[in-house]
């Protein structure tokens, strides 16, 4: 069914939901749609917004809202969300994934798949969390990452400056599953969880690739978990994923994270970016 050209048309806005390219941030996705929206529309004021940032290591759903639909951002934020996370175990970062290099080794061959899923038990419920000081938390008007930036260029542990700079937040965690472990950190399906939708949204992770970093950290030969969570709103995975190290007495970071669902939307019904920005093409379709 064909869009109509004005956006009166869609009195309560239009929801797209969009599977996030690796390494582009939220705002790259929301700017590259709000871009042809606007052109579709013929409308320079149009609100665009997304529900529920995604950080640029992560992929998957991500809800671009258009016009009258970003009343209903923090609604559509407040609904439960699953991910699939790979957390590799024996060290850390300071950002608590791939972005930065490893800081510290921990020992890690007493983990195997028996102490993992009684860890994960451990995690179900409702439990407070520190955010990763790399973050867009706000603290004292200024980006957690701001702050952290400037830490670490000066040498300071980051994670007492998180446990004094931001203040725990109550989650909950519903559902923790061990889909995989791994002792070289090499999954038996080969599934990416950074997997492309389209050879555009390949190129643009090239342009990005300067700007967001993804360090390579294969050659340690780490073991490595891949785990389903179902989680509140608020949730860091990359924090979850600092936790479940010190759990079980290693240390831990997020080797990927893909957001397979958030609240009804579905990853595997979601819209790559170029067939996001199609829908707002010469001959537009929903």
């Amino acid at each position: 069914m064909p869009l109509v050209r004005s956006i009166d048309a869609y009195p309560g806005g239009i929801v797209l939901c969009v599977d996030k390219p690796l390494r582009w941030t939220s705002a790259d996705v929301v700017r590259k749609i709000k871009f042809s929206a606007i052109r579709f529309f013929g409308k320079r004021n149009l609100k665009v917004g997304h529900a529920g940032t995604l950080d640029p290591l992560a992929t998957g759903v991500l809800l671009v809202c258009i016009g009258p639909a970003t009343k209903d951002a923090e609604a559509l934020q407040a609904h439960d969300k699953e991910y699939v996370a790979d957390v590799v175990f024996g060290a850390t970062t300071p950002s608590y994934d791939r972005e930065q290099e490893i800081d510290r080794f921990f020992p890690y061959e007493h983990i195997d798949e028996a102490t993992l899923t009684d860890s994960l038990g451990k995690f179900l419920g409702e439990q407070d969390q520190i955010a990763p000081l790399f973050s867009a938390k706000s603290v004292d008007g200024k980006r957690a990452y701001e702050l952290a930036r400037k830490l670490y260029k000066a040498g300071k542990p980051l994670d007492e400056a998180a446990s004094e700079l931001i203040r725990s937040a109550r989650i909950r965690i519903d559902e923790a599953e061990l889909m995989e472990f791994s002792r070289d950190g090499h999954f038996r399906d080969c599934d990416d969880l950074s997997t492309f939708r389209s050879p555009a949204d390949q190129s643009a992770l090239i342009a990005s690739s300067t700007r967001i970093r993804q360090i390579d950290h294969s050659e340690a030969g780490l073991p490595a978990a891949r785990i389903r969570l179902v989680c509140t709103k608020g949730t860091y995975i990359r924090a979850f994923a600092r936790d479940l190290g010190e759990e079980l007495s290693s240390g831990a970071f997020l080797g990927a994270l893909r957001r397979t669902r958030s609240g009804i939307f579905k990853v595997e019904d979601s819209f790559s970016v170029d067939e996001a920005t199609a829908v707002f093409g010469p001959e537009p379709i929903l």
